[in-house]
């Protein structure tokens, strides 16, 4: 340290009784080089450290500089600290030189690091800086797809002429599938669908007309119910067939049903849906679940009836296929079609979409095409 040098068991400024008067001179002159040197060694550090907080950017590199000088160990703490040494009158002197320098410095470092505390505020404003009076980014927003629009649209004009909408399931057995609705192994009825077998004896169902069954066995007419869901045929795929569909069964069974309830109905259900006059047409047809069965045809609505290429010049259209209820079927759920009867259909959501939208490809509705979802 810088008083080590001279300090010899004399009292700074006040030589012992006995001494000789130039040794006390002498010690005096050692004592004012010491003081001196304390001094030029403050001002010099005092010239460094500006220089070093200057130079710096970083609040990291303050603090070292921080711990440096004026830390636990720094230097200008040291030399506080060793200012004990000197008598009073001096140590005060240079105390006060010393904490003026210490109080100068931490005023300098205090300022170095506001200013570099605002430069990073500004540069992160400046990174970050959002504009609030700029119109926000809106969402893009998912849409139903056209058969969900169709199905909620079917169930809810069907539920407000009190149809009850119930669901079944889409892997079948055969006797629901076909034993059960006339359809027997040897009938040639059977060749009519081309089924997705299963390896553990069930199948894929070919047509939602398995729920009649189902339904009746549990519940008691009188009764009406829709049955929307996916049903599966073995076929090549093309503009107006796939192998996977929707479709809509109704029943409906009283004491008194007749085909007259049912045509009221279904020509009720065609107007609001399509919200427009439609016209229908019942044609005899077959199926071995109804008896007599028919095909429900539409107005077409594209020439309005005065016929067209797309009703082949008819003025109609083939919407759904329908009938009453096969004697054979009320058996098979349990019920005596002497007491009961009742009328049932069936018709595509794919065909209904495709006739409300007026769109040619069946396989659109499953091909993912964006531009042909978001236009609903």
């Amino acid at each position: 340290m810088l008083f080590k040098e001279i300090n010899f068991n004399y009292a700074w400024g006040f030589p012992q009784k006995g001494l000789l008067t130039g040794l006390d001179f002498r010690l005096k002159s050692s004592y004012n080089e010491s003081i001196n040197m304390v001094k030029i060694t403050l001002k010099t550090l005092k010239n460094r450290v500006q220089k070093e907080i200057k130079k710096t950017d970083n609040l990291k590199e303050l603090n070292a500089i921080f711990n440096k000088y004026l830390g636990k160990r720094g230097e200008i703490t040291q030399i506080l600290r060793s200012l004990e040494k000197l008598p009073k009158t001096k140590r005060v002197k240079v105390g006060r030189k010393a904490n003026e320098i210490k109080n100068f410095l931490s005023i300098k470092l205090d300022q170095k690091a506001q200013e570099i505390k605002e430069k990073l505020k500004k540069e992160t404003e400046e990174k970050e800086w959002i504009d609030i009076t700029v119109p926000g980014k809106k969402p893009l927003l998912g849409y139903l797809h056209p058969l969900t629009q169709v199905r909620r649209k079917i169930e809810e004009i069907f539920q407000a002429m009190g149809f009850s909408v119930v669901e079944g399931p889409e892997i079948e057995t055969e006797w629901y599938n076909f034993d059960a609705l006339n359809i027997p192994k040897d009938h040639p009825a059977r060749d009519l669908w081309d089924t997705f077998y299963l390896k553990n004896g069930l199948l894929l169902r070919t047509h939602t007309s398995p729920v009649q069954v189902r339904y009746m066995e549990k519940n008691n007419p009188p009764l009406r119910i829709i049955v929307p869901g996916s049903v599966f045929r073995h076929e090549a795929t093309d503009p107006s067939h796939e192998f996977q569909l929707y479709q809509v069964e109704g029943l409906m069974v009283d004491k008194k049903v007749s085909v007259a309830n049912f045509k009221a109905i279904i020509e009720e259900f065609f107007q609001r849906f399509f919200k427009k006059a439609v016209k229908s047409r019942l044609r005899p047809d077959f199926f071995p679940f109804t008896e007599p069965s028919f095909d429900v045809g539409i107005s077409c609505l594209i020439c309005q009836g005065k016929g067209c290429p797309t009703c082949k010049g008819t003025g109609f259209l083939e919407m759904a296929g329908a009938g009453m209820v096969h004697p054979a079927v009320f058996k098979n759920s349990g019920l005596n079609p002497k007491n009961w009867q009742g009328w049932a259909f069936g018709f595509g959501l794919e065909r209904l979409a495709m006739m409300k939208y007026k769109i040619n490809d069946i396989r659109l509705f499953r091909s993912g095409d964006l531009r042909f979802l978001n236009q609903f």
